[in-house]
C-alpha cells in the first residue's frame, strides 16, 4: 500500500476512534485522529487527507460541519460519514451534499476498508481526468504551433481572433502542415474547451460505412446493424467536430452534411427521427474546393457553409526559417519521449534541412527527426544520420532532373523511374495511407493503385 495515502478518523468515542484507526493501520495507510469537530479542522488545515472517516455526531460540531468545511479547504478529500441506524436519514443527506458513502454502526470492517478502496479509486480517477484535461490543454495550445516566420505570424493572428467565435472554420493546407494541430489548439481555446472534440478523417473511411459514421444509424436499418448507434455529430454534440479531407467527401453525403448544418439537426440512418445539435464544425482539406466547386465535384452551397471564416497554413518550403525552431522543438521531444539526454544537430545537418523542400511538410520533418534519433546513440545529430535523399536534393524550386546527355535518354525508363520516386516520396509522407498520397499527388485513389500495379511496387 501507497504510504502517502493519509486518512483522518474523527470520533469522540476513544475505543471507536483507536479501532478504527487501528484497522486502517494494518491496511496500509497513515492514519491520524481527532475527538472533536474543531481539533478535526484543525488538522485538516494543516495536512492534506485522501479521506476523511467522521462519525456524524460530535460533541462540538456535526459531520455535516465537518463536510462543508472540507469541500471548501480541500474539495478532493473524500468524507465518509460513520451513523446510527436512526440517523441514516441525515447520512443520506450528507451524501447528496457531497459525501462519498456512509456506513452505519456497529460498523462492519470488511465494509469499511471496501468503502475507502472506492473512494481512493474515485479520486484516482478525477485526478487522472484532471491530469490529461490540463495535458491536453497544454499540448494545444497557441505556443506549442511553432513558427516565427511571417506566414506563421498571420496565422497566430488569424486563430487569435477566431478562436472564442462559433463560426465553421475551414482549415486549408497541404498534407503533413498541422491542420489537425490548429483545429485542436481552437477548440482547446475556446468556449467549448469542457466539451468533446470529435475527429473524423472522410477519407479513412470507406464510402459505404461513412453515411452512418457521420450521422448514426439503428437497429435493423442495413445488415450488421444490430443495435442503434450515435453518429460522430451526436458524440461532438456541444462541442466540436473536425471534418478532414472534406474534399474526398462523396457528392450524395455533402447533401445529407448540408442539411445537417442548415437545420442543426441529424437523422440517423433507417430513423425519421432528429436529434438537434449545438456543434461547431471545422473542416480541413488539401484539396483545391474551389476548382472542385468548379468542376461540379464539391457543392457550391457546402463549400460556403463550411468556408465561413478560412484559414491556411502554409507549407514548410514556404516558412524554412521555421525549420531551425521545429527541429529544436521535435529534437526535444522525441529524446523526452524515449527516455534520452536531450540530443542536438549540428550546422552541416541542420543546413542540410533548411535546403530540402518538404513535401510531407511538418510531419515529414518529425518523422525524420524521429527516426535518426532511434538510428544514432551519439549525442548530436550529423551530416552523416541524415538520409541521402534530403541531402541531394536540389534547394526547394530549383529543378529535379538534370541536363539530357548527348548520347540520349530512355525516355520511357526516365519517366517511370522518377514516377516511382514521386510515388515512394508521396507514400511515405502520407504513412502510407494511398487515398493520403493521391491527394499529395493530386491523382485519384484508384489511378495511384493502378500506377503502384504497374510499377511493380507491390509485391
Amino acid at each position: 500500500m501507497d504510504d502517502k495515502i493519509k486518512i483522518l478518523v474523527i470520533d469522540d468515542d476513544d475505543s471507536g476512534r483507536e479501532a478504527l484507526t487501528m484497522l486502517l493501520q494494518s491496511a496500509g495507510y497513515e492514519v491520524t485522529s481527532a475527538a472533536t469537530g474543531e481539533s478535526a479542522l484543525d488538522l485538516i488545515d494543516r495536512e492534506q487527507y485522501q479521506v476523511i472517516v467522521s462519525d456524524l455526531f460530535l460533541p462540538d460540531k456535526s459531520g455535516l460541519d465537518i463536510l462543508q468545511n472540507v469541500q471548501k479547504i480541500s474539495p478532493a478529500t473524500e468524507v465518509i460519514v460513520v451513523t446510527g441506524h436512526a440517523s441514516a436519514q441525515t447520512a443520506v443527506r450528507a451524501m447528496k451534499e457531497g459525501a462519498f458513502d456512509y456506513i452505519t454502526k456497529p460498523i462492519d470492517f470488511d465494509e469499511l476498508k471496501i468503502v475507502v478502496l472506492k473512494a481512493l479509486e474515485k479520486q484516482k480517477l478525477l485526478s487522472e481526468n484532471m491530469y490529461l484535461r490540463r495535458q491536453l490543454q497544454g499540448r494545444f495550445e497557441f505556443n506549442n504551433i511553432i513558427g516565427s516566420s511571417p506566414a506563421m505570424n498571420l496565422v497566430f493572428e488569424r486563430m487569435n481572433r477566431i478562436v472564442k467565435t462559433d463560426s465553421a472554420i475551414l482549415v486549408s493546407g497541404e498534407s503533413g502542415t498541422g491542420k489537425e494541430l490548429v483545429a485542436r489548439a481552437l477548440h482547446y481555446n475556446g468556449t467549448r474547451k469542457d466539451r468533446p472534440f470529435v475527429a473524423v478523417n472522410c477519407s479513412a473511411i470507406p464510402e459505404t460505412l461513412l453515411e452512418s459514421e457521420l450521422f448514426g444509424h439503428v437497429r435493423g436499418a442495413f445488415t450488421g446493424a444490430i443495435k442503434d448507434k450515435p453518429g460522430k455529430f451526436e458524440a461532438a454534440n456541444h462541442g466540436t467536430i473536425f471534418l478532414d479531407e472534406i474534399g474526398t467527401l462523396p457528392l450524395h453525403l455533402q447533401a445529407k452534411l448540408l442539411r445537417v448544418l442548415q437545420e442543426h439537426e441529424v437523422e440517423r440512418v433507417g430513423s425519421n427521427k432528429t436529434v438537434k445539435l449545438h456543434v461547431r464544425v471545422i473542416s480541413a482539406t488539401n484539396a483545391d474546393l474551389e476548382h472542385m466547386v468548379k468542376r461540379g465535384t464539391f457543392r457550391e452551397d457546402l463549400y460556403y457553409r463550411l468556408n465561413v471564416i478560412p484559414l491556411h497554413l502554409p507549407p514548410l518550403r514556404e516558412r524554412q526559417q521555421d525549420i531551425v525552431y521545429l527541429t529544436a522543438f521535435f529534437l526535444e521531444k522525441q529524446c523526452r519521449l524515449m527516455g534520452r539526454a536531450p540530443c542536438s544537430i549540428n550546422k552541416q545537418a541542420l543546413e542540410a534541412l533548411e535546403q530540402y523542400s518538404w513535401p510531407g511538410n511538418v510531419r515529414e520533418l518529425e518523422n525524420l527527426i524521429e527516426r535518426m534519433i532511434v538510428l544514432t546513440d551519439a549525442p548530436v545529430i550529423t551530416l552523416e544520420d541524415v538520409p541521402a535523399k534530403i541531402i541531394g536534393e536540389k534547394p526547394a524550386g530549383e529543378a529535379r532532373y538534370n541536363k539530357m546527355p548527348r548520347e540520349g535518354v530512355d525516355l520511357v525508363a526516365t519517366i517511370s523511374r522518377y514516377e516511382h520516386s514521386l510515388i515512394s516520396e508521396a507514400l511515405e509522407s502520407a504513412g502510407g495511407i494511398k487515398a493520403k498520397a493521391a491527394a499529395l499527388l493530386g491523382i485519384n485513389r484508384t489511378t495511384l493503385v493502378e500506377k503502384i500495379k504497374r510499377l511493380k511496387m507491390e509485391k
